[in-house]
């Protein structure tokens, strides 16, 4: 729980609470990133790219701050009407927040799509209240300390950034001094959020995105670009009761092709199955309750370029 003012000792700093927004190029890390920070997993990770399809809010409690994560899907050059509504949906959360955390992974060279977003950044910043950016270097457990600094060198040159921060999610390099970093960026007030509350995410939300998860692993390239979760039901089984009833989640996979239907479906039923193992045990761990997982895949044909259909998945 969350130390209120009157409980923090006496001579310590202003209390702060605000919102930071973690930007960059698909699978830059930003997703793990707010995890560790967190403390707890609130956001969907994948090796995949493009996996984040909503702002997925974690919450920071701090004796001295309240710091609110705000993940959002990779920012990219678009080449369907989704990833269009995806960095519309970037660009309108990067007006609204207190200070932008922009990842680039220290594995990867600094490259054209790292420029694009720096160059949004600084159009963004044109013609309104200038948002603090903190460059963040991702992934330093993947480099050698001499390649670590000829990244952060690299990174220095792309643009005009309030702070650089080398971190590892994995083992927890400097997760806590990038803690610090944001919060020195937040103004001053009161806990936005209950103490204990760590995602202001539906309940359905976070249960599709499990799924999502576990359908993405272990896939081909061009399936999570194409893939869609749409939880249709969460309900108490009938005749169920006690402190832990039974649930029953019903959830719908959408897929672009008969072939990547397959694909998740897998031979026999199998890598459903699996799926369904794999994501109940992450929903029951979520919800406090045993849960009966009904996973059902469906073809919307190229869902990602139609209005109508976009809609009806919830983009």
């Amino acid at each position: 729980m969350t130390t209120t003012d009157h409980e923090r000792p006496q001579g310590a700093g202003p209390h702060r609470s605000g919102f930071a927004c973690l930007v960059g190029r698909p699978n830059a890390g930003k997703s793990t990133l707010t995890n560790a920070l967190v403390g707890q997993k609130v956001a969907i990770t994948s090796g995949r790219p493009q996996t984040t399809r909503h702002t997925i809010r974690g919450i920071v409690h701090r004796p001295d701050a309240q710091l609110i994560l705000v993940d959002t899907p990779g920012l990219h050059r678009p080449r369907t009407l989704l990833g269009e509504r995806l960095n519309d949906l970037v660009r309108e959360t990067l007006t609204e927040v207190d200070v932008i955390a922009f990842c680039l992974p220290a594995d990867q060279k600094v490259g054209p799509g790292d420029r694009y977003i720096a160059n949004q950044l600084s159009e963004l910043a044109r013609g309104r209240r200038r948002t603090p950016v903190v460059a963040v270097v991702t992934k330093a457990d993947l480099v050698t300390r001499e390649e670590l600094a000829v990244h952060l060198l690299a990174v220095d040159g792309l643009g005009e950034w309030d702070d650089i921060v080398p971190v590892s999610a994995k083992d927890g390099y400097q997760v806590d001094a990038l803690s610090d970093v944001l919060v020195g960026h937040l103004p001053e007030g009161v806990d936005l959020y209950p103490g204990g509350e760590l995602t202001d995410e539906p309940e359905a939300v976070m249960v599709a995105e499990l799924v999502r998860e576990a359908a993405l692993e272990g896939v081909r390239d061009e399936l999570p670009h194409s893939l869609a979760v749409v939880v249709d039901e969460i309900s108490v089984r009938e005749g169920g009761s006690g402190p832990n009833p039974l649930l029953d989640v019903r959830v719908h996979l959408f897929v672009e092709r008969d072939s990547q239907k397959a694909i998740v479906i897998g031979r026999g039923g199998s890598r459903l199955r699996h799926v369904g193992t794999e994501a109940r045990k992450g929903i029951e761990a979520l919800l406090g309750n045993r849960v009966y997982l009904d996973l059902h895949v469906k073809v919307a044909k190229d869902w990602q370029r139609d209005p109508k259909q976009l809609r009806r998945l919830g983009f």
